[in-house]
């Protein structure tokens, strides 16, 4: 197996001007000398000259100071890029589009009607079976044309689309996907900083009123939908990949690229290379991509399943980092025992999680409250160890969660209780336009058919390694 490697760039300054915002879950404390990330548990202490370039929630790049300041906060995941100006007005003279596709005639005229005349584009026609009339859509909306004689798969579609652009730019476009208007220009001004490799749009069901309830369900529930809040892309973050249905990439940060052996997978994989290798890569939602999902149940579970299947190769190349649990040691104990449903159950719960809370206390001294918010911090790493452990018995680990069951009455019950009780808070949560008994009827179909295509990818390559929890600490 080779693994590919992206070329190492040293991370250089952001340019004057340049303007962060402190993220929505970054909390200001101690009179502004001391940032913290609720979500992530990332404290970041500010030196007297730093806190004052920092006004409000907002900073601009105006020295040395500030913009190390701001580096800080971007890969800290404290802040986000702001922009104060029209994004259309933004020059894309250094963009090329990259379009893989085999056959999908209909769905490559779609999409390229939507692409800004003034942007060069590139079709790569990947072994379609029909392939005049991909070259005849190509040359109607006046796009290059690449052909492979058989199929490669997309890695290898877009590798050669990259190698074929002659700008610093590529945006990776599937044909199955619409451009909104504005979308190329707002993930053009993310390239501003100078470190970031790729960035990647919020991706959206190209049906805005969808109906049938599996096409309702994927409108709220897309695999490919990673939300409304922006984020800096990273694993075992709250964004930890970005698919590559849609992606606006740096040539120069790629290397080799996408791993061209890879059929499933090899958008995380290539992110996972890049950001390992001290690349910066973005989550913006403001732009936004429309995507034909898959509505027939067949073939919208065998999608799963294959998405399922592409851990065990994400395990083999960067081991833990695809862990389908990531607990700290006191959560893991407290999540122990409340499986167990002994009488002692409770109070070793508690007193595991008060532990973890006491530690980070003490971290935390130099925060106003340090007591409280070391307890909003331990209660929401509780939560968050429930949630994990409901998707493992529902999703990543049910065939072990169902032969427990058969055998097991408190396993029966803890799969029972886990899978309504995460149906009903995932429901709350979403807000789909969907009933409650459909939503969770579509959850419970969308997470067999995902752990099914988890286990059956570990049972061929003969290892778990994509099925072990990893333990880690809060970073504090």
């Amino acid at each position: 197996m080779t693994v590919l490697t992206p070329h190492r760039l040293a991370k250089p300054a952001l340019p004057q001007g340049f303007r962060v915002e402190l993220s929505d879950d970054t909390k200001v404390c101690d009179g502004g000398r001391l940032l913290l990330g609720t979500s992530s548990g990332v404290v970041l202490r500010l030196r007297p000259h730093a806190v004052e370039r920092l006004r409000g929630r907002a900073l601009v790049v105006s020295d040395a100071t500030s913009a190390t300041l701001a580096r800080a906060l971007l890969v800290r995941g404290l802040a986000d890029p702001a922009w104060s100006d029209d994004s259309s007005r933004r020059d894309l003279s250094d963009l090329t589009v990259v379009v893989p596709v085999r056959d999908r005639p209909r769905q490559l005229d779609r999409l390229l009607a939507t692409v800004p005349a003034s942007v060069p584009v590139m079709v790569v026609d990947d072994g379609s079976t029909d392939p005049s009339s991909v070259a005849a859509v190509a040359a109607e909306h006046g796009a290059g044309l690449l052909r492979h004689d058989r199929s490669r798969g997309p890695a290898e579609a877009r590798n050669a689309g990259i190698r074929s652009a002659t700008t610093g730019l590529v945006a990776l476009i599937d044909s199955d996907v619409l451009l909104e208007p504005g979308t190329l220009t707002t993930l053009r001004r993310h390239l501003d900083d100078p470190a970031v490799a790729v960035v990647g749009p919020r991706v959206l069901s190209i049906e805005q009123r969808p109906t049938g309830w599996i096409a309702r369900y994927e409108a709220a529930r897309s695999s490919l939908d990673l939300g409304p809040r922006p984020a800096r892309v990273a694993p075992g973050t709250r964004v930890s990949y970005l698919p590559s249905a849609a992606l606006l990439v740096r040539r120069a940060a790629l290397g080799d690229g996408f791993d061209g052996s890879m059929q499933v997978a090899e958008d995380v994989d290539l992110i996972w290379r890049l950001t390992s290798a001290g690349h910066e890569v973005r989550y913006a939602p403001e732009a936004v991509v429309r995507h034909e999902h898959r509505i027939d149940v067949r073939d919208w579970m065998n999608r799963k399943v294959f998405y399922g299947s592409g851990a065990q190769l994400l395990a083999e190349r960067h081991g833990d980092l695809v862990a389908p649990m990531r607990l700290s040691a006191s959560s893991a104990l407290a999540v122990a025992a409340v499986l167990a449903q002994r009488p002692w159950s409770a109070p070793v719960a508690v007193t595991a999680l008060a532990a973890g809370g006491t530690r980070s206390a003490y971290r935390l001294r130099s925060v106003d409250h340090p007591v409280r918010t070391a307890a909003a911090l331990t209660a929401m790493t509780g939560a968050g160890a429930l949630w994990q452990t409901a998707s493992s018995l529902t999703r990543h680990h049910w065939p072990a969660a169902v032969a427990a069951a058969l055998v097991s009455q408190r396993a029966r019950r803890a799969v029972v209780v886990a899978a309504v009780a995460e149906a009903v808070a995932d429901h709350r949560r979403v807000r789909p336009d969907l009933d409650l008994a459909r939503y969770a009827v579509a959850h419970r179909l969308d997470d067999l058919a995902y752990g099914w295509g988890l286990w059956a990818g570990a049972w061929r390559a003969r290892s778990a390694r994509a099925l072990l929890p990893s333990l880690h600490e809060r970073k504090l």
